[in-house]
């Protein structure tokens, strides 16, 4: 069994019931008798639970009623049962569960940095480029309520993973996944409902290994994902640029060796910028750098303390844990001056 809705509102529970008996939905109600411990008061939650079989059907049921509000986000639901191509993977500690490729590339830490590096708040309108299977916006929207993302990915195979993960994880309501080359032209764009200028914020991952000078996977799948021609980490800025409204804000993930190349990139459009180095383990240089920066700001660029993902003696360190695995933000505001 699993759990739908949690909640110490009985009427609340006597709809729901209502509509899963007349769906002919099984279910459970667990803790209904707890009142006996708790005086009464209604204070502790119940929990309606149903099979793995009538999953789907049930939320399906609950969104059509008004009610997805009242399902349980943090939960994603029984999981799929992996196949000799695909796995089944949970991440941000079993807050999301993920569907993605078993060879090629897989969802890593970078993901899940650069959605926790992402500031965003409540209502905000966010567009995710290169998404993949939607690790990295997904977590964005487990981690922050009501955001609204919209995933871009310009492989239709990674997107029909990428909309199977909203559905399992519960965010249908607020998530979106669509075939789009980010370089794209702006009509295919606002075909989407994309437009130029509507955006809050845009995260992104970009393919930072320059085949020609740089060793690339044979992988076609890992090769798509990590390499790019010389100009694509520029024409992925502009894009941005075009999506973000006046002062939107932009978070990227890079290597660190490259950091210069972000900085030239985002040179005369972008300002306020904040960049936070990630390094492997103590004492070591680091191997990635989170950057954010924010359109049309004049503010001078800030150098943020890094952050270590493992120990000396390779255990990661509690700063890492909180964020990979608690869904813990990782603050930018310094980069977000105007």
């Amino acid at each position: 069994m699993h759990e739908l809705v949690r909640t110490n509102n009985a009427v609340l529970i006597t709809a729901i019931e209502a509509l899963l008996k007349s769906a002919d939905i099984p279910h459970v109600v667990l803790d209904r008798h707890m009142s006996v411990l708790e005086g009464s008061l209604g204070i502790l939650p119940r929990r309606i639970l149903v099979g793995a079989e009538d999953w789907e059907a049930a939320r399906q049921l609950l969104e059509e009623a008004g009610l997805a509000h009242e399902l349980r986000p943090d939960k994603a639901g029984p999981p799929v049962r992996s196949t000799p191509d695909l796995t089944d993977d949970a991440v941000l500690g079993g807050r999301l569960r993920l569907r993605q490729k078993r060879k090629g590339h897989r969802v890593g830490h970078d993901a899940i940095l650069l959605a926790a590096a992402t500031e965003v708040r409540p209502g905000d309108r966010v567009v995710e480029f290169g998404a993949g299977v939607g690790a990295a916006g997904l977590a964005l929207a487990v981690r922050v309520p009501d955001v609204e993302v919209v995933l871009v990915e310009i492989e239709p195979e990674l997107t029909a993973l990428a909309l199977d993960n909203i559905g399992r994880n519960g965010l249908s309501q607020r998530v979106r996944a669509v075939t789009l080359d980010v370089t794209g032209p702006v009509d295919q764009w606002a075909g989407h409902g994309i437009p130029p200028g509507t955006a809050d914020h845009v995260l992104m991952n970009p393919p930072f290994h320059d085949p020609a000078r740089q060793n690339v996977s044979p992988d076609p799948g890992r090769r798509l994902a990590h390499a790019a021609a010389e100009g694509t980490l520029a024409a992925w800025v502009d894009a941005a640029s075009r999506v973000l409204h006046s002062a939107g804000a932009l978070t990227l993930i890079w290597r660190a060796d490259g950091l210069g190349e972000v900085l030239a990139a985002l040179d005369g459009g972008f300002g306020g910028v904040a960049v936070l180095p990630v390094h492997g383990r103590a004492g070591q240089p680091a191997i990635r750098v989170l950057v954010s920066a924010r359109k049309g700001s004049r503010a001078p660029l800030v150098l943020l303390p890094g952050l270590v993902l493992n120990y000396e003696d390779g255990k990661p360190t509690v700063e890492a844990e909180a964020i990979l695995r608690g869904a813990e933000p990782l603050p930018m505001s310094a980069g977000t001056g105007l």
